[in-house]
């Protein structure tokens, strides 16, 4: 299907974040990443891409912004960058990644990986480490910005977090990575634990081998090959609406199945998740802990194995 586009004009700019701005085209709720189209302001003429919404997927309703005619054509690439993000597609831009810096030293030496299918398990696990200097690696299988997860900002904002980086395709992060393997590296240089995720959002289809959440399986092999110890986060839950996650999900099942080498799948840890966990925005598809607690408690038991692996 090619890419459903429009010409708009913005109406109405609600949110300003780094990387990410929350607006409306012609009435429209939309979402804009300034580094990447440049930055947008009221009444600038924009091209939109509307299919997302107009299919009722992935996109939660918005609209994305695409191109900003009014101020966003010719823009300098980053100073420096000469490393494709998204290539060979119409929103290819150069990054600067680090492996560019040089290399890293590809041993992780024991450091704890935790490793999560879906962007919603990373606040509760990332409540488990206060204190503890945790690096957040994001992957594809969702949302590719990492600037559009409000999750990443509250947990900078709280300390939980100390850093972040994209492995391409994502980008929007601290630092970009070509690789899984050198953004671990990357992060064991300066911090204890890292939190490995995707995007808001999951790419699926209704079987086992064709949902995003395995993209955390190839992280859990890498750790395992360069001497870090994984945690998988379990995806659990108990809601009525959705019996076929009751329990483990056959999600967190067919991540398992492909990941080779030992591997950490702790169980639930209780109640303690919800003090700790108390102010962070904790939502799974469309649940809060009240509606389904075992999915928190799950991931905040993630947390809490990788936490005691801490040297």
């Amino acid at each position: 299907m090619p890419l459903s586009l429009r010409r708009g004009q913005v109406s109405a700019i609600h949110e300003r974040h780094e990387g990410l701005v929350r607006l409306e085209v012609d009435g429209v709720a939309c979402v804009a990443y300034p580094k990447l189209t440049g930055p947008v302001a009221l009444d600038d003429e924009v091209l939109v891409n509307v299919q997302a919404r107009e299919l009722e997927l992935g996109s939660g309703g918005f609209d994305v912004l695409y191109a900003n005619l009014t101020r966003g054509l010719e823009l300098a690439p980053e100073d420096g960058a000469h490393v494709m993000v998204l290539p060979y597609t119409p929103l290819q831009h150069a990054r600067l990644h680090v492996e560019e810096r040089g290399e890293s030293k590809a041993a992780l030496d024991g450091m704890p990986v935790v490793c999560c299918s879906l962007h919603s398990q990373v606040a509760p696990v990332c409540a488990a480490l206060q204190g503890v200097r945790v690096a957040y690696v994001q992957l594809a299988g969702g949302a590719l910005p990492v600037s559009l997860s409000d999750t990443v900002r509250a947990l900078k904002e709280r300390r939980l977090l100390a850093a972040s980086a994209a492995v391409s395709p994502c980008f929007d992060a601290d630092v970009q990575c070509a690789s899984v393997a050198s953004a671990l590296a990357w992060a064991h240089a300066s911090c204890e634990v890292v939190v490995c995720a995707i995007g808001p959002g999951i790419v699926g289809t209704g079987t086992r081998l064709g949902h995003g959440g395995l993209a955390v399986a190839e992280t859990a092999n890498v750790t395992h090959a360069l001497g870090g110890r994984a945690i998988v986060a379990v995806r659990a839950s108990g809601a009525d609406e959705r019996k076929r996650h009751r329990g483990i999900s056959h999600h967190t099942e067919s991540v398992l199945a492909l990941v080779h080498g030992d591997v950490i799948v702790p169980e639930q840890d209780g109640s303690s998740w919800r003090e700790a966990c108390e102010g962070l925005p904790l939502s799974h598809m469309g649940r809060g802990p009240e509606e389904d607690p075992e999915f928190f408690a799950a991931a905040h038991a993630a947390g809490l194995a990788a936490r005691e692996l801490v040297r």
